[in-house]
């Protein structure tokens, strides 16, 4: 049997109805799964449109879940409605609206601006030096929203050779995330490390490719990082395991140049740096992502920021 709206309401009258006693009315927004992701907001209030405290009502999702199964149209929000009746013991009036909004539809996986951030990226680096064929590092395995660990489809590293440099720099931190409808860059930056070509060769390139890799994980993972390394100039971001040894810490830091031409604006370029233990020794830690004791560091080095 086909679940409608008048089912739904009346599923929701009683359980609204035990509103807090200072509530007179209440309004809940709900999606339908999107992506793998649904959402629900709202809340009672009172006279003067204050917010209610109030647990939030698990039947609203009931009740989504139950209209989609059943939809005869498409939606993919609901407007829930609920008005105190003014006179004692006379059940609330409740109101439940079914809308598509095309503005909260995601981004698919076949999207056109996957492709448009990562051509953007190419034609950056290939203005600065010799792009390598390939990928130095490239873990794409994606789920069936073409998602990776980095949100988007892309999830790798290239290799750029110029002069005597060579430069590994992610390639999918700014890929715009899949399954969303944000209209954001992904993490809104990618990172890069430099090395003197001649003190590298397959090997070392590819175990400094997936280091590159892991710290875009955690990078993606700590959403913010790039606004923090803009507001302190340099971040001492995380550990190094001992195979990296005499090298202990990653540092992040600014670097200036921006990747101009993606589908969301442009985004930084965050220089990743290697240290010692012994190049921050005696520095005081303590303040926000030990930013001057990065500083100190990459000061020493002759990095600016």
């Amino acid at each position: 049997m086909r679940y409608t709206t008048s089912d739904a309401i009346k599923d929701l009258r009683p359980i609204l109805d035990r509103a807090p006693p200072e509530a007179v009315s209440g309004e809940w927004v709900a999606t339908t799964t999107q992506a793998g992701v649904s959402s629900q907001s709202g809340t009672y209030r009172d006279l003067k449109g204050a917010a209610v405290d109030a647990a939030p009502h698990k039947i609203i999702r009931d009740v989504v879940e139950k209209l989609e199964n059943s939809q005869t149209r498409p939606f993919n929000k609901i407007i829930v409605r609920w008005t105190k009746k003014k006179m004692p013991f006379l059940r609330g009036r409740v109101t439940v609206e079914t809308i598509f909004d095309p503005a909260i539809v995601p981004r698919g996986p076949d999207s056109p601006v996957y492709e448009a951030a990562a051509v953007a990226r190419l034609n950056f680096w290939r203005a600065r030096g010799d792009l390598a064929d390939g990928f130095a590092a490239d873990r794409g395995e994606v789920n069936i929203y073409n998602q990776t660990k980095w949100f988007g489809p892309h999830q790798r590293v290239i290799a750029v050779r110029s002069g005597s440099t060579l430069t590994l720099a992610t390639d999918g931190l700014s890929t715009p995330w899949a399954g969303i409808v944000d209209q954001q860059n992904g993490v809104e930056c990618e990172l890069f490390m430099e090395f003197d070509v001649t003190t590298m060769d397959d090997k070392k390139i590819d175990n400094w490719a997936h280091l590159l890799i892991g710290i875009g994980d955690l990078v993606a993972d700590g959403y913010g990082v790039a606004r923090d390394v803009e507001k302190y100039g340099a971040i001492l971001f995380c550990r190094l395991a001992d195979e990296y040894n005499p090298m202990s810490q990653i540092i992040l830091s600014r670097d200036g140049a921006q990747i101009e031409g993606l589908p969301f604006g442009s985004v930084p370029l965050i220089r990743v740096t290697p240290i010692t233990e012994v190049e921050i020794e005696g520095q005081d830690q303590s303040d926000e992502w030990a930013a001057n004791a990065a500083k100190y560091a990459l000061a020493k080095r002759q990095i600016g920021i």
